[in-house]
C-alpha cells in the first residue's frame, strides 16, 4: 500500500508560479514511475506529466509542455511538478499517482494505468 499526499496548492495571477509536492510513504516508490494528473468539474481527469523510477526520464501533455517540470527525489520519497507561465485553464484539482511499472519508456498516461492516486490540491490562476 502507498499513501500520496500532495501540497503546495493554492491561488496565484497568471503567469505565476507554484510548486506542488506528493509526499509518499508506505512501500518503496523508487521503482515505479509517477505522474500528475489534473481535474476540473464536470470533466475527466487530464494527464499532466509523467516520471520514471530513475528520473532519467519525462513525458509532458502538450498543453504543458515547455511549462512544467517534473522531478522527483527517491530519498525523500517525494515527486515534484514546478510549474510556470500559469494560465487562468491550469486551474484544475492536481493529483499525484504512482504507477507500479518499472519501465523507463513508455511513461504512463493513462488513468487507469496507475495503481495509488493521492487526494489532490487545489491550483487556481486568476486573470
Amino acid at each position: 500500500q502507498v499513501l500520496l499526499v500532495e501540497s503546495g496548492g493554492g491561488m496565484v495571477q497568471d503567469g505565476g508560479s507554484l510548486r506542488l509536492s506528493c509526499a509518499a510513504s508506505g512501500r518503496t516508490i523508487s521503482s515505479y514511475q509517477m505522474g500528475w494528473f489534473r481535474q476540473t468539474p464536470g470533466k475527466e481527469r487530464e494527464f499532466v506529466a509523467g516520471i520514471s523510477s530513475a528520473g532519467n526520464t519525462r513525458y509532458n501533455a502538450d498543453s504543458v509542455r515547455g511549462r512544467f517540470t517534473i522531478s522527483r527525489d527517491n530519498v525523500k520519497k517525494t515527486v515534484y511538478l514546478q510549474m510556470n507561465s500559469l494560465k487562468s485553464e491550469d486551474t484544475a484539482v492536481y493529483s499525484c499517482a504512482v504507477a507500479e511499472s518499472d519501465r523507463s519508456w513508455p511513461i504512463m498516461s493513462k488513468e487507469i494505468q496507475y495503481d495509488y492516486w493521492g487526494q489532490g490540491t487545489q491550483v487556481t490562476v486568476s486573470s
